[in-house]
């Protein structure tokens, strides 16, 4: 049995197991670890609270102790705005970041296999490459054969997959939809863990940068989530300097507070 002091406040092994539950980690010792910081956290703001005498009320999303702890770090942690000069030279370095995404709209059609199953895969390709010979030929039948041949559900609308964002379909399929022409057929079957495709971009609108007016009050938000994350746990460290804190190795920055 580890039993955890936080100056004189002992935090029971039970409360620990109880927090658990909210600390999925790859092992138990880890989660216990989580378990463990969360509430040494908790009951250092708690302490601080009382000696300062700050309390928060109850409401029906939070309760008292939750209140409390929200009030304290809205009195003791100030940290500063991000002015408009550094939002700028934030979206300056970051302007990859701040995109329209691309848009696209495909067809296909899509001949099933496993891909562990040899035999499934070359009969797809075979009947894949059957079906791009077909189209070379009369590219205007796409559509009748995706609804004679496609075992995906798009068959009903001649295959055609809608408008799709990149990172939609998988990086099979997209590694070649960024490579064709609008209206091309891909001129090979593109096989994916689905089977093997026979594929049509219809058309592909490329993401353009967002202008700085668009971004600003993102970006704003973002420096000032990061802004705050670091003064709390600059807050926790100090509070721990303090404190006498046993039974755990406690980390500021691995508390979920500034997570």
């Amino acid at each position: 049995m580890r039993t955890i002091l936080v100056n004189t406040t002992e935090i029971p092994e039970g409360a620990v197991a109880a927090e658990m539950q909210h600390h999925p980690a790859a092992t138990a010792e880890q989660a216990w670890e989580q378990a463990a910081t969360a509430l040494v956290v908790r009951a250092l703001l708690l302490q601080e609270a009382e000696r300062l005498g700050v309390a928060g009320e109850a409401t029906d999303d939070q309760s008292a102790e939750e209140a409390t702890i929200q009030a304290l770090l809205a009195r003791e942690v100030v940290v500063p705005e991000a002015d408009e000069a550094t939002i700028r030279r934030y979206w300056q370095a970051n302007r990859a970041r701040f995109r329209a995404p691309d848009v696209y709209e495909a067809a296909h059609i899509l001949f099933p296999a496993a891909p562990d199953d040899q035999a499934a895969q070359e009969a797809a390709k075979r009947a894949a490459a059957e079906t791009l010979a077909l189209l070379a030929e009369r590219p205007e039948r796409f559509g009748a054969l995706a609804r004679e041949r496609s075992a995906c559900s798009s068959r009903a609308s001649g295959g055609l997959l809608g408008q799709q964002s990149r990172g939609d379909l998988v990086a099979e399929i997209e590694t070649f939809i960024f490579n064709l022409e609008e209206g091309q057929i891909c001129p090979v079957p593109i096989a994916t863990r689905y089977g093997v495709h026979v594929l049509r971009l219809d058309r592909l609108v490329r993401g353009t940068d967002l202008p700085f007016e668009a971004v600003a009050p993102r970006i704003e938000r973002q420096l000032a989530a990061q802004s705050w994350q670091r003064g709390v746990s600059q807050y926790l460290r100090i509070l721990a300097g303090r404190a006498r804190i046993e039974g755990v190795a406690f980390a500021a920055a691995g508390s979920p507070l500034v997570q």
